[in-house]
């Protein structure tokens, strides 16, 4: 049976059981599924079922085992009659973007503190509060505060978040990392035993150059994407070079961002020459390669004028 005239009757159903949560009747055919989202959590306000189930928390979908839908997308404009059946799934409690950078950044640049300082905890008690010979100790300590400092900024300051929220469930995995990672790694350049690079000076203002350029090549990038949704929008875009030549990557690469966050860690694993630094620094790049596949795949799926010659993060590459 179709709905009234002009209007649509939307259908939501539990996308395990198959069991209807509840039917929404006279949806404007121009409602949005974050019009649609809201729709159904006010049902819950009223007793309907869980009042939990707020719109960050719901996976709305026109297939059970199907991808959610985006918020931005318009009720007819779905491949649905006037009378839609859509299925929810729980995602489960949610958390902002911004609390969960603050929090994962936060994290290392403290951790990284306790052992540059020797805490007594760390290298035992002969060893506390004393302070390493090696100049590129203190150096990687004042290039790893900057890093996670610039990275807190961008996130109060700089970055306008697509998704406004993630399972709170995925902080712990998140926090393991990067708080786990922060600690291997400081623990081994701030220890007593540690050899400076092999190449001295030479290997190690080499490394400071990369650094200092990759991460101003981040900055600008997280700007440049950041200024493609001044206007509150969160429809996507194709990013395009500047008048800033760190974003003229954008001519050979859909994520430049990553590529200047891997040199980044390129030129600290150079400038510690530490093994934990090498292995951290592998894991960003096979996850931004994975991330950058993804954003650039989906480019080229929604624009059909996308540059051909860009690759996801490696020129010519990959």
């Amino acid at each position: 049976m179709g709905g009234r005239a002009g209007f649509f009757e939307v259908e939501i159903l539990d996308w395990k059981t198959k069991e209807q949560l509840c039917f929404l009747d006279k949806v404007e055919p121009n409602a949005t599924i974050r019009e649609i989202r809201s729709m159904f959590h006010k049902l819950f306000l009223h007793g309907f079922t869980d009042p939990q189930w707020y719109p960050a928390r719901q996976s709305i979908k026109l297939d059970p085992k199907g991808k959610s839908l985006r918020n931005e997308e318009i009720l007819q404009n779905l491949p649905v009659g006037t009378t839609a059946t859509l299925y929810f799934k729980d995602l489960g409690p949610q958390i902002g973007w911004t609390t969960v950078f603050l929090i994962e950044y936060t994290g290392p640049l403290f951790i990284y503190f306790l052992f540059y300082f020797r805490m007594p905890f760390v290298y035992g008690l002969d060893e506390r509060f004393t302070s390493s010979p090696h100049p590129v100790v203190n150096l990687a300590c004042i290039c790893h505060s900057f890093h996670y400092i610039k990275r807190l900024i961008e996130t109060i300051f700089v970055h306008r978040f697509s998704h406004g929220t993630m399972p709170l469930r995925n902080i712990v995995k998140n926090c393991l990392y990067y708080w786990g990672f922060a600690a291997w790694l400081a623990y081994y350049i701030n220890h007593p035993l540690y050899t400076p690079p092999s190449y001295g000076k030479k290997q190690i203002n080499f490394a400071v150059i990369m650094f200092l350029l990759c991460e101003a090549g981040n900055f600008s990038i997280h700007v440049a994407l950041s200024d493609l949704r001044r206007d509150g929008s969160k429809t996507r875009k194709i990013p395009y070079p500047t008048k800033n030549p760190f974003t003229w990557l954008f001519f050979f690469v859909s994520c430049p961002n990553y590529t200047y966050e891997v040199g980044t860690w390129i030129s600290f694993t150079i400038m510690t020459q530490c093994v934990p630094v090498g292995l951290f620094t592998l894991l960003c790049f096979i996850q931004m390669t994975i991330w950058a596949k993804d954003k650039h795949y989906t480019y080229l799926r929604e624009f059909k004028d996308y540059p051909s010659v860009r690759m996801p993060i490696i020129p010519f590459l990959l």
